[in-house]
């Protein structure tokens, strides 16, 4: 199995890079966000996940254990192939999906391309017992209320939701439960 890759970028895609090794260009699937954050020539080091088909070998890279972890564990529910998980890992980061399994927000998952709402129970359910979560990604009913209002507000100001859900992580815990500091707060990540 190749669990990680180093090289040059040689071309990018959407959703995949071609990197160079000693002469061979592998192609990798990646979250959406990780394309635009390289360049040509850039060298890359990527963690890896061959996925083996009869047809085909696949390989999808991460920039961190806790994406491939939860890669690995999301193409283990029915219904989610490799695909479709590297697109929650694209629509969302390793936290929120985190404090949705842990807060069972079935809504996070429907946010995703091709998840609709049996899929989302189904990895709910399945997440449930498999990732380690602390008591520091639980949210209380009235954070989770502001929190969705924000994520709303930023999406209808034209972020996308991988963007608004990434400024509502620089939101403190201790914030005040009003939709305006908490929304300023969360635009001060864009600034």
């Amino acid at each position: 199995m190749i669990a990680s890759i180093q090289g040059k970028v040689l071309l990018l895609g959407e959703d995949n890079l071609v990197v160079d090794v000693g002469g061979i260009g592998y192609l990798i699937y990646v979250p959406k966000i990780l394309p635009a954050t390289l360049r040509r020539g850039e060298k890359v080091s990527l963690l890896t996940h061959l996925v083996v088909r009869e047809d085909s070998l696949t390989l999808f890279g991460f920039q961190d254990q806790e994406e491939v972890f939860l890669f690995q564990q999301l193409i283990k529910v029915n219904g989610v192939g490799p695909r479709l998980a590297l697109e929650t890992i694209s629509t969302h980061t390793p936290d929120v999906i985190k404090r949705a399994v842990l807060n069972k927000q079935e809504e996070i998952f429907s946010q995703v391309s091709g998840i609709g709402k049996k899929t989302a129970q189904k990895i709910l359910l399945s997440l449930e017992d498999r990732i380690p979560l602390g008591d520091d990604y639980v949210f209380t009913p009235e954070t989770a209320g502001i929190n969705a209002e924000v994520r709303e507000a930023l999406t209808t100001l034209g972020y996308s939701v991988l963007e608004a859900q990434a400024a509502l992580q620089t939101i403190p815990d201790d914030a005040p439960l009003d939709l305006e500091i908490r929304l300023t707060i969360a635009l001060r990540h864009f600034s």
